[in-house]
């Protein structure tokens, strides 16, 4: 329950301090005429890392951008069958790519940001963290469809 807390406080923090860039930049651009590069600069690094951060630890799995026609349409057993090898298969995946991406993100904190000189690895970062957090939820499902959990109420992949 904490962490969840957590990770809801640290996804709001990056949308307000989003919402405060955005507004310095549009007051910047249009009430002084004089645009700031780094607002847009830090603008972007932010929606980056809203997006990435909230699809790893705020938006629950239910949530998530699922295709259920044939989920819909098939039995328990099926049901079972394709939640395991579904979860099987990403949690998989991403464990295969956790270390060449941390590699190549690690790699990039010697390359700044254009404007901020911000290393990209702290741009890159949140993707790491979807990555695992992919892993840990895959690894999380397939215990609950192990132990014959959530196989009837709702979709799972």
């Amino acid at each position: 329950m904490w962490f969840k807390k957590t990770a809801n406080a640290i996804g709001g923090g990056l949308f307000l301090t989003l919402f405060i860039v955005f507004v310095i930049q549009v007051m910047a651009r249009f009430g002084l005429n004089k645009p700031l590069a780094w607002t847009d600069e830090l603008a972007v690094i932010l929606y980056v890392w809203i997006i990435l951060w909230a699809a790893a630890f705020m938006v629950p799995e239910r949530e998530h951008v699922a295709f259920d026609l044939l989920w819909n349409s098939a039995g328990p057993r099926t049901r079972h069958a394709m939640q395991m090898v579904g979860h099987l298969l990403i949690g998989g995946l991403a464990l295969c790519a956790v270390p060449a991406t941390w590699d190549y993100v690690y790699f990039m904190k010697r390359e700044g940001t254009p404007v901020l000189g911000l290393p990209f690895m702290w741009v890159f970062l949140p993707f790491v963290f979807l990555l695992v957090a992919l892993v840990v939820r895959s690894v999380w499902a397939i215990w609950r469809v192990i132990k014959g959990e959530g196989l009837d109420t709702e979709l799972q992949l």
